[in-house]
């Protein structure tokens, strides 16, 4: 198989080159935003058309959630237009693609778990840029999975892990975290690993796929902590109260608790808990 990886700088595109070369394929071009303008529509179906993939696993993404509610129409040429590019170039040549979407689809009201064909309601530019990239790709294309992941980490770029890690060197005694947000972290290096599944099948459709388990940003906070040996005072706040303090922040779905059972029924493996992820990855940071 010929594969192309947009978004090979993030943290995901780097742990699917990874685990794609761990499978012994050979054909496989990682490409950034120095190597396509995905936003231009023309070069997104010339660059696809000469490179001829068998897959495209579209991982490339506004994902500036904050910045996002000041810049709509940046977001939207990434997340919607982008996206639609990419899906009519794999129209045109017979190609499957991945794409990567986000519990931001939801606006996070459920008491319960989200299943798959919950009514969307995102409340963030966001979200709606990433959902409008979804309605795009399911519009046009057959051939296609769509992952909704949330709360990502992985070696390669910026994340929670890294934030309160570095927050701890920096001196800080004393941190308030959200306790009232409930999602799954996802490793980006376990969540490869089903992707990389995925492409070798053709079962097509829409996935949810986190580590399995669910925490707080608070409890998660706590975890890091614990397992990075740092004793850190770590005080769990509301996101009312995070808000008064840390202004002009984009809305963000309290409940983020995704069902899996899309991936049960077709048989795909579910990822390992979030905490034995959490471990193993710090095992590998600290390399």
């Amino acid at each position: 198989m010929k594969i192309l990886v947009t978004g090979v700088k993030g943290q995901l595109g780097y742990d699917c080159i990874k685990e794609l070369t761990k499978r012994g394929y050979t054909d496989i071009l990682g490409i950034d935003i120095e190597d396509l303008d995905i936003t231009d529509k023309t070069k997104v179906l010339e660059y696809i058309k000469s490179y001829k993939p068998d897959v495209v696993m579209h991982n490339a993404a506004y994902t500036a959630v904050d910045k996002a509610e000041l810049n709509y129409d940046d977001c939207y040429k990434v997340n919607t237009l982008g996206t639609k590019y990419i899906a009519e170039a794999c129209k045109e040549i017979g190609a499957k693609m991945v794409y990567i979407s986000t519990d931001y689809v939801f606006d996070g009201s459920k008491d319960g778990i989200y299943e798959i064909n919950d009514k969307t309601n995102p409340i963030s530019v966001y979200g709606k840029t990433k959902l409008d990239g979804e309605l795009a790709v399911k519009s046009i294309l057959e051939k296609y999975f769509i992952v909704r992941i949330s709360w990502v980490f992985g070696i390669n770029g910026h994340n929670f892990i890294k934030t309160m890690l570095r927050l701890a060197s920096l001196g800080k005694t004393e941190l308030n975290v959200v306790d009232d947000q409930i999602g799954s972290p996802t490793y980006t290096a376990d969540l490869a690993v089903l992707l990389c599944d995925m492409i070798e099948t053709d079962k097509y459709g829409t996935y949810q796929a986190t580590n399995e388990g669910y925490c707080s940003w608070y409890e998660f906070a706590k975890k890091i902590f614990e397992l990075s040996n740092i004793n850190i005072k770590v005080n769990p706040v509301t996101t009312k109260e995070y808000l008064q303090m840390v202004t002009q922040q984009a809305k963000r779905p309290m409940n983020s608790k995704m069902s899996k059972d899309s991936l049960d029924k077709v048989g795909f493996k579910r990822l390992p808990n979030w905490e034995d992820a959490l471990e193993r990855y710090l095992k590998e940071v600290s390399l």
